[in-house]
């Protein structure tokens, strides 16, 4: 029974992998990944282990999960309402119309390290959207604009990797009590900001970032131009505000960061009740701008795709098995780290390794099942561990266009060619990346925890 079920996650995680040559969305064989492996689980009556790595039963061990499971999923929509609320509002168009330059290489440089930075506080996925969408006004050329999109892949990668929600990997550590706040950007920042840093560097040299841009094309016949509201700079400022005062919250209260989401959805909701977007403001011009239509346009399929993935990993973590190092038993993937470890000594290469293969296969189930492969008591909060694999599984999603969320994104909204991605982006992608996890293991020693970690 356990082959089955290893045989079940191995064929839904080549499904998810093989999403765009299938043409089949993720959230699909997630879902049926997730439901088999605990059916599975069921009928074969298999002994499963409790949080604390005791026998437990089938109906509160899954009740456990699905309450873990349901923490991120709540704070995701939460955090995602927000966004969605503030894009509504044209919040953003504060930001991306002080953009002004015609310089290609400086132009490079402002909206690399402002999408580094937004993506920190919003997340890479959004950020990316969102920057895009500002290029679309300044970049006349497809050419070149194929070049800045991909630069904003790895700058929303690398901005989410050191930010509890800026990326999911690092908000589902973050909420799963392996980093915090300040450990993450603490030890973090300096890695992701030196994996942005050496590809703007090297592409700085390269003839596609010399000269000045050529004039925008006017707005084509029939296409409104986006002005700014009288609710933008309020709309934004509670939008960014509600979401950078989560991690606060949590810190003061010491509650799970789903109810700090919360209390910012709520507050910032209010906001929205009362607040005119323009002269003309009633009827169906007032729907247009309220939280019910922000949710109507958060992508659903995303949470669902989590939930089937989470659910699935928790399966596998909760399986017992007997070690074949310890003679204990241990949970599967447990027992699949400890034969790891025994084959690759060293931490630190396992972890790079995980990064790389982030670029290959979704980094939220590789996330989610090293979640359950390494046990608090041997890799506690703030471990070195759980903040390398933040690092690995936030910013290795660059190497490859299909690698991350922002670059599926970038993909469609410019219709990069995977294979051109490779050829001419994959080995900058590469080189910071590396860059930043050389600096990570050089630095960890110099920095203390923040929290007691070992």
């Amino acid at each position: 029974m356990i082959t089955a079920i290893v045989l079940t996650f191995v064929i839904g995680y080549l499904m998810i992998a093989f999403e765009h040559p299938l043409k089949l969305d993720k959230s699909v064989p997630a879902l049926l990944m997730g439901a088999l492996i605990w059916a599975l689980i069921s009928i074969g009556h298999l002994d499963i282990l409790n949080a604390e790595h005791q026998p437990g039963d089938l109906e509160s061990v899954l009740l456990h999960h699905v309450g873990k499971t349901a923490e991120i999923l709540v704070f995701l929509l939460g955090a995602m309402t927000i966004v969605e609320l503030v894009d509504l509002h044209r919040g953003f168009s504060i930001i991306t119309d002080k953009i002004r330059t015609k310089d290609k290489r400086k132009l490079l440089w402002i909206i690399s390290i402002l999408a580094f930075f937004l993506s920190a506080v919003l997340d890479n996925l959004t950020t990316t959207i969102v920057m895009i969408s500002l290029l679309r006004k300044l970049v006349k050329e497809q050419d070149d604009r194929l070049w800045y999109a991909s630069m904003i892949i790895i700058a929303a990668n690398a901005g989410g990797a050191w930010s509890p929600i800026g990326d999911v990997t690092t908000t589902m550590l973050w909420i799963g009590k392996k980093v915090t706040t300040l450990g993450l950007m603490e030890h973090l920042f300096i890695p992701s900001i030196l994996s942005l840093i050496i590809p703007l560097l090297v592409v700085g040299f390269m003839p596609n970032f010399k000269g000045s841009l050529a004039a925008p094309t006017p707005d084509a016949p029939g296409e409104a131009k986006e002005q700014r509201l009288l609710s933008s700079q309020t709309m934004l400022i509670a939008g960014l505000g509600g979401l950078i005062f989560v991690p606060i919250f949590k810190s003061v209260t010491h509650l799970p960061p789903y109810m700090g989401i919360m209390l910012s959805l709520g507050v910032i909701w209010a906001i929205s009740e009362f607040i005119h977007p323009g002269e003309q403001f009633g009827g169906h011009s007032k729907e247009m701008f309220t939280v019910r239509h922000a949710m109507s346009r958060i992508e659903m399929s995303s949470i669902i795709f989590f939930l089937g993935i989470l659910i699935a990993v928790a399966g596998l973590e909760s399986i017992a098995v007997t070690s074949s190092l310890s003679g204990h038993d241990v949970g599967l993937l447990m027992n699949l780290a400890e034969n790891l470890n025994h084959a690759i000594p060293n931490m630190d290469i396992v972890v790079i390794l995980i990064g790389v293969l982030s670029a290959v296969i979704d980094n939220v189930p590789i996330v989610a099942a090293t979640m359950g492969m390494f046990p608090m008591e041997e890799f506690p909060l703030d471990s070195k561990l759980w903040q390398f694999i933040a690092y690995s599984a936030g910013t290795g999603g660059s190497m490859l266009i299909i690698g991350s969320a922002a670059g599926v994104a970038a993909m469609g909204m410019e219709r990069i060619n995977f294979l051109w991605y490779l050829k001419k982006i994959s080995w900058i992608a590469f080189i910071g990346f590396i860059a930043g996890a050389i600096s990570f293991i050089v630095l960890y020693p110099f920095l203390p925890s923040v929290a007691g970690g070992h």
